[in-house]
């Protein structure tokens, strides 16, 4: 078991750090507020990627260097670029979005720690959680621009219709308080408590058998994917190896014998 950090060169743009099973992601441009050029997205689906494949990280936590932007978004200058060039619709594949492009089976964390805008939205919105620091804003600017906003359709199931159709029309940004109170965020905790604040939370997560934790992540995407009946269904049909896994004999063992339980994850 790895206690220490491990560092990965995912490259300059994103790196990559293993701490007691937490995969910290950093998207480091923060002289341009941490806008996501080529390299970058080339190098956060390549972390995406890492940390699937990382037996050691159990809990992922995005967040941007420095203390005024979590992301904002595309490079607009690198993308006009591109549309001077040749005017056109981006993939869906354009930022890596979990859920929707590819596929994890464990669970991320956001910490915001500044202004996450457009693509930093999408970010932030892609993960399974989100720590907040009090001074950061969250706003789909898009429509500003003339540009387009697809993926937020799952915005409407964490804030509702009428708050999701005020941040898309207006292209106004939002308070962290505000966030919190909609439902976008699970916590907003001064900046100076914010990474604190994320590993300890991934680290409540990353203490628990990752066969639970898989399960109990997707129970929670089925309820949004399917009817009630089929969820329950496909619910029980994740669950069913967990039951049988030699974690869930470890579990009821170590309460019996007043210790910790040593996890397998099988």
């Amino acid at each position: 078991m790895t206690t220490a950090a491990e560092s990965m060169a995912i490259g300059p743009e994103v790196t990559y750090e293993v701490v007691d099973h937490v995969a910290w992601v950093t998207i480091n441009r923060p002289e341009v507020r941490n806008a996501l050029n080529l390299a970058a997205r080339d190098q956060w689906r390549s972390a995406l990627e890492r940390f699937e494949a990382d037996a050691d990280a159990r809990v992922l936590v995005l967040t941007g260097a420095g203390d005024q932007s979590f992301c904002a978004g595309a490079d607009l200058k690198e993308m006009a670029d591109d549309v001077a060039q040749a005017p056109s619709v981006p993939p869906i594949d354009f930022i890596a979005q979990p859920g929707r492009t590819i596929q994890l089976s464990k669970p991320t964390i956001a910490a915001v720690n500044g202004h996450a805008l457009a693509g930093g939205f999408l970010l932030a919105q892609s993960c399974d959680l989100v720590v907040t620091a009090a001074h950061a804003t969250f706003g789909i600017t898009e429509i500003r621009w003339s540009r387009g906003a697809p993926w937020a359709v799952p915005l409407i199931d964490l804030v509702g219709p009428r708050a999701a159709m005020e941040i898309l029309l207006t292209g106004d940004p939002i308070s962290a308080e505000r966030a919190l109170r909609i439902g976008l965020v699970n916590r907003v905790v001064p900046a100076e408590r914010l990474r604190a604040e994320a590993a300890t939370l991934a680290a409540r997560i990353a203490e628990h058998p990752p066969l639970a934790v898989a399960a109990a992540r997707r129970t929670v995407q089925l309820a949004l994917e399917h009817d009630r009946a089929t969820a329950f269904e496909r619910a029980e049909e994740v669950w069913a190896p967990v039951y049988l896994s030699a974690d869930a004999q470890e579990g009821p063992r170590a309460f019996r014998e007043k210790r910790r339980p040593v996890w397998q994850g099988r």
